[in-house]
């Protein structure tokens, strides 16, 4: 399967974080998030591992008990049930990948 690049696709998903699912497939989803500064992503939990990779920006992301400001180049990899938040320092990109898939961001 490909994927090709569109400016069209992108859903609010909380107050200045916008989400798109790129691709997905059987076992794994991949999605771009917009993070405006300021913004932040509720401490949460679900089954999913998830990975990630910060393309432009800064954020504090926090796993569990551990939190890390993170900029551009840098990426994570979070476990399944694992409680998790970020708060956004300045506007970012990051690109994440889900497995199982999250059938919630299916387009």
């Amino acid at each position: 399967m490909f994927s090709s690049y569109s400016r069209d696709g992108y859903k609010k998903a909380l107050e200045g974080i916008e989400q798109k699912t790129l691709v997905h497939g059987d076992k794994t989803l991949m999605v771009e998030f917009r993070l405006r500064q300021g913004a932040v992503l509720p401490q949460h939990a679900h089954p999913h591992e998830q990975i990630g990779y910060l393309v432009s920006g800064r954020i504090r992301l926090r796993i569990g008990e551990e939190a890390r400001e993170l900029s551009s180049g840098d990426s994570w990899c979070i476990p399944g049930a694992a409680i998790h938040g970020a708060d956004i320092l300045e506007d970012a990109v990051a690109i994440e990948v889900f497995s199982p898939v999250r059938e919630d961001y299916l387009p």
